[in-house]
């Protein structure tokens, strides 16, 4: 499996970005797929996943209500809808494949993208 995340970015405050993960090796119904975040110096935070079947999405707490993860089955690519953006969300963001039908913990994840930068000034 091999992912490729884009579209981060530097914005301000309260703008948008909408963060992709295209998929290849698999397709989106054999894979759990989710989107982590890692601050400078800090470890890497779940954001967002969802499951194989596209029928259950899961949040972070932090970001529930901003956040709004999709797939588009036909392109393979999982997307992230980040909105109403805060300092607070700067970090390099993941996007990771697991074989867990849901799970928050990046060691359950067994590949991983990239990483693509999003800075949030205030």
């Amino acid at each position: 499996v091999q992912l490729q995340a884009s579209g981060g970015g530097m914005v301000r405050a309260g703008d948008s970005l909408r963060l992709s993960c295209a998929v290849s090796g698999r397709t989106l119904r054999d894979r759990l797929i989710g989107w982590f975040r890692q601050p400078p110096g800090k470890e890497r935070d779940f954001v967002a996943a969802v499951s194989g079947s596209g029928t259950s999405m899961y949040y972070a707490d932090s970001v529930k209500d901003r956040f709004t993860i999709s797939r588009d089955a036909a392109k393979n690519t999982v997307y992230l809808q980040m909105n109403s953006l805060k300092p607070e969300d700067t970090a390099v963001y993941y996007c990771g494949s697991s074989r867990y039908y849901s799970s928050a913990v990046a060691a359950h994840y067994d590949h991983w993208g990239q990483g693509t930068q999003v800075t949030v000034s205030s």
